[in-house]
């Protein structure tokens, strides 16, 4: 159990996720860079941010764990927008764009549910 009580699946689908879009962009930037540099440096920061929530989440940190989840959230809501408004800037996906849609939208309700989880926790 995590000091923020019952946060265990959210740590694991994070854990997850963070190994998903670590494993992608790393794979990305190594052969692919050339193609799509600024998609592929964007996956990998959500990736980073992903772990960043893991960790914070795992530790109890729950600023640093708010503090990823509102970057994430604004970071997903931004690019998903930008992704079909201008497919241009995207000319290969990133985990964030059509709103998390190569990994079934789970980067969009993701952190409305943690960040959901954290203010409920804190009403307590």
């Amino acid at each position: 159990m995590t000091a923020l009580g019952n946060a265990r699946v959210l740590v694991v689908v994070y854990g997850v996720l963070a190994l998903a879009a670590t494993g992608r962009s790393v794979y990305q930037l190594i052969t692919k860079f050339a193609d799509a540099p600024f998609a592929y440096v964007l996956s990998a920061v959500a990736a980073v941010v992903y772990i960043v929530a893991t960790v914070a989440l795992a530790r109890g940190n729950r600023a640093l764990a708010q503090w990823s989840m509102a970057f994430e959230l604004v970071g997903v809501v931004v690019v998903g927008v930008l992704s079909y408004v201008d497919a241009s800037l995207f000319p290969r996906d990133t985990v964030w764009s059509h709103f998390g849609a190569g990994y079934l939208w789970i980067p969009l309700a993701l952190p409305v549910l943690g960040l959901w989880w954290l203010a409920k926790g804190r009403a307590k």
